[in-house]
């Protein structure tokens, strides 16, 4: 009777025990780009294709949001098979982050303005212009190495890892709920309310 009773009183500790380890489960399951950066608790990771419309009517959404909140707003390359430009537009943002991240942002809502008016001829073009109006020199090869187009491989893997297929893929991430680290926005209309939601857990 006595082990019957200890064993009945130990079932809430023991419950309790099992609730925490299946959380620090479900924490380290989560893939690093969906948790905010070191010294943030909220953030806004996009995953963004540079060809993509609904990506250009977006961002300027997540900048605002971002600046409205103060919380970081990761931007990843994910660009789709079916555009022409992206992919290179993509390595020229990257080797703009070279010289400054925000540059590299700078460059890549340059190039949403510019979208529906650039080509893979003329992509060149605009970013020699960008080049120039920043003082920053554009070398005739961008990538001899290939270097950068593997920091967007990369970028685009942790994409296909967390099962994206389409752009843009916008999260709100958090490190205050264990058991809800990120929440996806499906209309740009619930952003702020998402995020609302994760600064309040």
């Amino acid at each position: 009777m006595k082990n019957l009773f200890r064993t009945r009183s130990l079932l809430p500790v023991l419950s309790f025990v099992l609730a925490m380890m299946l959380a620090g489960a479900a924490i380290d399951e989560v893939n690093p780009a969906l948790r905010p950066p070191k010294g943030a608790q909220v953030a806004i990771v996009v995953f963004e294709d540079l060809q993509c419309p609904q990506c250009r009517r977006v961002s300027p959404i997540l900048e605002q949001a971002s600046k409205t909140y103060k919380i970081p707003l990761i931007r990843h390359d994910f660009p789709l098979p079916m555009h022409n430009w992206s992919y290179d537009a993509a390595v020229m943002a990257r080797y703009f982050d070279e010289t400054s991240k925000s540059l590299g942002n700078e460059f890549r809502d340059y190039i949403f303005s510019n979208q529906f008016e650039i080509n893979p001829q003329n992509l060149r073009g605009y970013a020699d212009k960008f080049a120039a109006e920043h003082r920053v020199t554009l070398p005739f090869v961008i990538d001899p190495q290939g270097r950068l187009a593997a920091e967007v491989n990369a970028d685009r893997d942790i994409g296909r890892a967390i099962k994206l297929d389409h752009t843009p893929s916008v999260f709100v991430v958090s490190s205050r709920n264990p058991n809800r680290p990120y929440v996806e926005m499906k209309e740009s209309s619930q952003l702020y309310a998402l995020i609302d939601a994760m600064m309040k857990e």
